[in-house]
């Protein structure tokens, strides 16, 4: 199972790079999804989400108005959870999780990863 990263970037100063960089160092599978080409840590950033994956947990690093294009998928993908990082809190995002049986966080995924909580 993967952590899927939305918003990833190739800026090593980007909280998604951090992200990326500690789920590694956590043993976590990675797929990086974000705008533009580049890597993370190794791990090639796509600018869609690719098929068949089996995703763990979506962890979001955009804004809420960049998130709509990929509502649907995420919804498809049927993750056991969503976190919203600071910053891409979505409440319309998280209802749509929600009542597709997804588990909702509003949290920060270092936080998480550092304290033994993700």
């Amino acid at each position: 199972m993967h952590t899927l990263v939305l918003g990833a970037s190739s800026n090593p100063t980007r909280y998604a790079y951090k992200a990326i960089q500690l789920l590694i160092r956590h043993g976590h599978e990675v797929v990086a999804v974000g705008r533009g080409n580049g890597a993370a840590e190794g791990v090639k950033i796509s600018e869609t989400i690719p098929e068949g994956i089996r995703v763990d947990t979506v962890t979001i690093y955009l804004k809420r108005e960049n998130q709509t294009p990929y509502y649907k998928e995420l919804l498809n993908l049927k993750p056991r959870r969503i976190i919203f990082n600071p910053g891409a809190e979505n409440p319309e995002l998280a209802r749509l999780a929600a009542e597709a049986g997804i588990q909702v966080e509003f949290a920060c995924t270092l936080v998480l990863l550092n304290t033994g909580q993700y």
